[in-house]
Formats: C-alpha cells, sequence, structure tokens
C-alpha cells in the first residue's frame, strides 16, 4: 500500500513542482518586464531628477531591489526545475508521543511546499526532521527541533529511487540505510564528478555532517570513506542551518589541485547551494612570494626530484623547515633582528625634528607590537600627525612619499630573501643565491619557510571574510604549514585526510601535532569503514601500505591482476586489451604512474595506438570521462571505474605510499604493471 502512496504522491508532488514552476516563470517574466521599464524611465528621466539625488537613489535602489527578488525567484525555479527528475528520495512515518496517527515526512534534496510559507510536502534532507531517516530503524526515535527534543516512533520507513520523475523502486526497509540501495549506489560505474551522497548518508556520517559545536573538526578516514562528500554535505548543512550569518562566499577549502577542484564542484550547486572558493596553498604561496622571488617550486617539483634521485640530506633539510623546531628558530632569530636590521636617525621635514632617541623610543615602545617590517610606517604615521596637528597643514601626497623614504631608508634592508638568508647562516643551513630578483627560484623547502617569516615579518592579515575553512588531504600539510593557516584564519575549520595517503615515502599523523596549533578543544572523529573500493581491491591496497584496520563494505568484484612486464609498450598493449570504456561498460578509466616522465611516455604512445586518453597535469583544470593518464599525486581524491598502475619504480622505497594511492582510487577493477 505504501508503495502505492508512494507512487501516487509522485505523480501529484510532480503536478505541483509543475505548478509551481509555472508560476515562477509568468513571476520571472513579469519581473523582467518591471525591470526592462524601470530602466527605460531611469534613462528617460534621469537628467531631471532632483538636484540633491533622493529621486535619483531611490529609482536605483527600486531597480536593485527588483533584480535581487527576480535572481531569487530564478534561484528557486531552477530548484523546483532539478526537483522534478528527483522530488524525494526517503519517507518516515513517525507517531509523536502522545498522538494516535502518525505523521508522514517524504525526504529530497531541498524543501517543496504547495506555497510560499505553507507546510512542506517534502522536507530538505537538512531537516531537523530529517535525521529521523539517517539515524534510527524502526522503533523508538528522536530528533533535535528548535523546540528541543521530539520524541516518537517510526511506524514505518520507505527508501526510493526516481529517475526522470519515474519511480524506479521502492521498498520498505527497516534500516537506517538499506544496505543493497548502498550496493547498487556504490556499484554503479563512476563518473566525471563526485557523488553527492544524499540518499546513502550512514549515521556515523550524519552525525559528522550535523555536528554544529567543534570549532576544529578533524575526520581521519580511511581511502573511501566518503571524507570529501562528507566535508561538503556538512558545508551545505551549516549554510542552511546558517543563513544569517554564513554564506557560500564565506567558506573556503584548500584543495590539492584544479583537477580535484573540478571534480567536486557540483556537491554544492546539487545541493541547492552556490558553489565555494578554492585554492591551492601552493599557488596562494606563490602570489604572496613574488615580490620576493620571480618564481616558487610546488609540492609536485619536489616529489618529482624526490623520486628520480632521492637525496636524504635534502629530505632531512625540508623536514626540519617544516617542524615545530624551525618555528622555534624563526622566533629566536626575530627576537634578535630589531637592532641588526635598523639603522635608526634623526628626521628633519619643514622645520620639524625628530632625534635618534625620539625615533628609537617611538620604534622601540610605542609601536613595540607592530611587526617589524610595518612599524617603521607606523613612526612615520605618527610624525605625519604630529606635524600636521602642530602647524595645521596637512601634507601632500608628494611630500608623504618623500617622507617615507627617508624613513624607510632606515632599514638596513627590507629585501625578504636577503632577511631569510640572514636566517638560513644563523641556523646553519646553506643560503640562497645571491641573485638578481629575476633569477630567484625558490626551492619548495624554502617556500614555507619564508612565507611564515615575511608573515611574521609584515603581520599576517586575517581573513575575516571567510568563516568556515575546509582543509583536504590533511596528511600532505607540515607543522609549519598549519602554523602559518592558524595565523591566517580564526574561523571553524573542517579537516580532513587518510595518514595512509600521505606524498611521501613514509605516512604521516598530524593529529599529534594539531591540538598543539589549534588548541585542546579539537574533535578527531576517525571514519575506518570504505564505501569505495570492491573487498578484493581495498585488501591488495591495505597490504601494500601495511593498513589493517580498515572495516570493508561488503562489495565484491575481480580479482586484482599483477604482471612483471617489459617495456612500457608491452603495458601499452595491456591496457588496451583490459579497456572497457569502448564498450561502455565502465566510464572512467586512468593509468596511474610514478612519475611525471612516465605518464607523458604512456600517454603518447597510448595516442600512437589510436585510444583517445586525456592527459591530466598540475595545469589541468578539468576531469574528464573516459581514459585518463595521471601520476599518483595528481590522482589524489579522484576515484576511477578502472586503475592501471604502471611504473618501472614500483620496487623503490617511495613506491609504498604510490601504489595505495594507486589501488584505492579503483572502483571495480585494478591491473598493477611492473616494467622490468
Amino acid at each position: 500500500m505504501a508503495k502505492k502512496d508512494g507512487i501516487l504522491f509522485l505523480e501529484e508532488v510532480k503536478e505541483k513542482i509543475e505548478a509551481r514552476i509555472e508560476e515562477l516563470s509568468l513571476v520571472i517574466e513579469e519581473g523582467r518586464k518591471d525591470i526592462a521599464s524601470m530602466q527605460e524611465y531611469y534613462w528617460e528621466n534621469y537628467t531631471e531628477m532632483d538636484e540633491y539625488g533622493y529621486e535619483n537613489y531611490d529609482n536605483q535602489q527600486a531597480l536593485l531591489r527588483q533584480a535581487s527578488a527576480n535572481n531569487d525567484k530564478t534561484e528557486l525555479l531552477h530548484r523546483f526545475q532539478k526537483m522534478k527528475d528527483s522530488p524525494f528520495f526517503g519517507r518516515v512515518d513517525f507517531l509523536y508521543e502522545g498522538e494516535d496517527e502518525a505523521e508522514t515526512f517524504y525526504i529530497g534534496i531541498g524543501n517543496f511546499a504547495e506555497k510560499a510559507g505553507s507546510v512542506p510536502l517534502i522536507y530538505d534532507w537538512r531537516a531537523p526532521v530529517s535525521g529521523l531517516f539517517y539515524d534510527f530503524d524502526i522503533g523508538p526515535a528522536s530528533y533535535e527541533a528548535p523546540a528541543g527534543l521530539i520524541a516518537g516512533e517510526i511506524e514505518a520507513k520507505w527508501q526510493y529511487k526516481i529517475r526522470g520523475g519515474k519511480m524506479i523502486y521502492g521498498f520498505e526497509s527497516d534500516m537506517m540505510i538499506d544496505d543493497e540501495i548502498l550496493k547498487q549506489e556504490l556499484g554503479s560505474n563512476s563518473d566525471v564528478r563526485l557523488k553527492n551522497i544524499v540518499r546513502t548518508i550512514q549515521k556515523e556520517q550524519n552525525a559528522v555532517i550535523r555536528n554544529t559545536k567543534d570549532k576544529i573538526l578533524v575526520i581521519q578516514g580511511a581511502a573511501g570513506s566518503g571524507k570529501t562528500s562528507i566535508a561538503l554535505h556538512r558545508i551545505a548543512y551549516l549554510l542552511y542551518h546558517d543563513r544569517k550569518n554564513l554564506k557560500s562566499s564565506n567558506v573556503l577549502i584548500l584543495s590539492p589541485n584544479s583537477v580535484f577542484a573540478d571534480y567536486i564542484s557540483h556537491i554544492l550547486p546539487e545541493l541547492g547551494e552556490e558553489n565555494i572558493q578554492e585554492m591551492s596553498f601552493d599557488i596562494f604561496a606563490y602570489k604572496e612570494l613574488k615580490k620576493t622571488a620571480a618564481d616558487c617550486e610546488d609540492r609536485f617539483h619536489q616529489i618529482e626530484r624526490q623520486i628520480e634521485r632521492r637525496d636524504p640530506a635534502e629530505e632531512k633539510r625540508s623536514r626540519e623547515k617544516q617542524s615545530e623546531y624551525f618555528v622555534g628558530l624563526v622566533e629566536g632569530f626575530l627576537a634578535e633582528l630589531e637592532d641588526r636590521l635598523m639603522d635608526i636617525r634623526d628626521i628633519e621635514f619643514k622645520g620639524m625634528q625628530k632625534s635618534e632617541q625620539e625615533i628609537i623610543t617611538l620604534f622601540y615602545c610605542k609601536f613595540q607590537h607592530v611587526p617589524l617590517l610595518a612599524r617603521m610606517h607606523a613612526v612615520m604615521e605618527y610624525f605625519v600627525d604630529e606635524y600636521e596637528t602642530l602647524y595645521q597643514k596637512e601634507i601632500s601626497e608628494e611630500e608623504r612619499e618623500l617622507l617615507e623614504e627617508q624613513f624607510m631608508k632606515m632599514y638596513v634592508t627590507r629585501d625578504l630573501y636577503e632577511i631569510y638568508n640572514w636566517l638560513m647562516e644563523e641556523a646553519g643551513y646553506l643560503c640562497l643565491p645571491g641573485v638578481p630578483y629575476e633569477k630567484r627560484m625558490l626551492a619548495y623547502e624554502d617556500v614555507y619557510p619564508m612565507l611564515y617569516l615575511k608573515h611574521r615579518l609584515d603581520g599576517t592579515k586575517a581573513r575575516k571574510n571567510i568563516k568556515h575553512l575546509v582543509i583536504d588531504e590533511m596528511q600532505d600539510y607540515s607543522y609549519l604549514q598549519y602554523v602559518i593557516l592558524e595565523g591566517m584564519f580564526s574561523c571553524k575549520m573542517t579537516i580532513l585526510g587518510d595518514k595512509a595517503q600521505t606524498i611521501d615515502h613514509e605516512s604521516r599523523d598530524v593529529m599529534k601535532f594539531l591540538p598543539k596549533i589549534f588548541g585542546k578543544n579539537t574533535r578527531k572523529i576517525i571514519m575506518n569503514k570504505s564505501y569505495r573500493n570492491t573487498v578484493e581491491i581495498a585488501r591488495y591496497a591495505g597490504k601494500t601500505a601495511g593498513v589493517n584496520d580498515i572495516d570493508l563494505f561488503e562489495r565484491h568484484g575481480k580479482e586484482v591482476t599483477e604482471e612483471i612486464l617489459s617495456s612500457f609498450d608491452e603495458a601499452v598493449q595491456h591496457v588496451k586489451e583490459n579497456l572497457h570504456i569502448a564498450e561502455e561498460e565502465f566510464e572512467t578509466a586512468a593509468v596511474i604512474t610514478m612519475t611525471e616522465w612516465e605518464a607523458k611516455v604512456i600517454c603518447r604512445k597510448l595516442k600512437e595506438t589510436g585510444v583517445q586518453v586525456s592527459y591530466i597535469d598540475r595545469d589541468s583544470t578539468t576531469f574528464r570521462k573516459g581514459l585518463s593518464v595521471l601520476t599518483f599525486y595528481m590522482a589524489k581524491g579522484l576515484e576511477f571505474d578502472q586503475v592501471f598502475g604502471v611504473s618501472e619504480m614500483w620496487g623503490t622505497e617511495f613506491a609504498g605510499q604510490a601504489k595505495y594511492i594507486c589501488a584505492t582510487r579503483a572502483l571495480h577493477e585494478l591491473y598493477m604493471y611492473d616494467i622490468k
């Protein structure tokens, strides 16, 4: 009966959605006509509007209000158009305590009511009552509403799959999310986009998504546990519940690369929210340091160099420069830098003088809390204010520039590159080459140490517009990078990653030092259940990295193929023979290598044999269907139906982490080819 109810309700709600779409379309069209009419009136009459501009201002504001209202209605129209395809995916029949008859709640991507302000026919998956669907089986249940805890009993639960407005299936389940539905979802082919998981959110995932209490939430999850999806769904949930204080523009995600950013970019729009800002921390660092050096290496340059010719001395030096020990070195250096950096002398300007001693008092006492390279500017502003007050005369821009030049000459140098070399010399490291700006190329090991020194000397400007920061692949950030981030952002954070997927020859558990940087209230959640890979692939991946504490979702598939081959040509032939993209059995596949050189060679050879292939490197910005060729470090966060791991370096010391990352990208089939 309830399945029939679901079908009848689907037809009923589709009609009502269509009616709302028609109604909104008419209102939007009328709004467009009004905007056009208002614009025409304005341009015909603005020269005659009153001299004080009140009429002009009123007309402009009216036009802005109408345009904003039309935009809001257009967004609502788009949401309803999406809902027509799949209006709901769940249903809960809930009997409130003290009531005689259960109330039915249908759950979908967004709220839908027949009229604005009336009781919803479909409830947003983020609404408090929707927690019943994710967190409880049939029986006693409760949810947290604005008025407090609401208790009762779930009498029935239904799960549906609707596509193109047609009911594909609907069945009653006494489980939170039925394993068969989960298997169907996980067993489907990969797409060029990360899937939203609203239909299959598990109880432990739901607790993370609906967490609003913890300022710093750290998710340590196994490969395939849904960390990134959960983080994005959490952002969608927070945006839904705090619209007054949090907007999409207030959220920033630090992602590993632009391809990954493209891969996840649709999730929030699918969930009814605007997309959020994204950036790579390496690109941010480069922009911050571009006045100091002409170019900077990124992490990928360093990885390639380490794989090709491992240099233990460079690795040790690089680790030290990213450590807590190095932060202490910088702080000690800064404590003594004031005297070395300054050459303070008398100042005279248009009859007003300041002695060396007076400037010393201002510099070392009055403005001692101002960052060192910004402090003399503060002293100058004090001097300017004093002059203008005393002489009742304003200093011109040209005079200010000349005066600033005098004050800035009291620094022995303001060149961060030169100051950094003083630090290197004092700490016993090799100094950077003394070359002109255009020839300066910062090795990756020096990028973040120099950025930290810059922020301590110039002052870190807090990004107050960012109210929530998402840090993905947390295991690839160093102690020093987290110290810089803590100084840049004072907001709430969702930090996620997998210590087994460190882009290095050994894993890194950042939770050993995160509480020290962000405070003891840092909340850690461990998610050890993996949903991505088949059991066969997950077990193989676990062996490669010594990971044996993962709880596997029981989805079986083809055994992993391991072969030793004699050449890249032979590997290309094996890829062609086992690739099932052309037959449309799968939608995505990848050849994953250790190095960029290997990726380029294989990509060229595949193209020579007529195979359609996309090459993904650090400059790529899109993720496409079909076969891709990329390195293991570019593959992080992505998933493919088939993965072919091809390298002549699988036996090297660096390969353990690389093989694990490679293997855990595969949804259905994994082939590992070792070139000897």
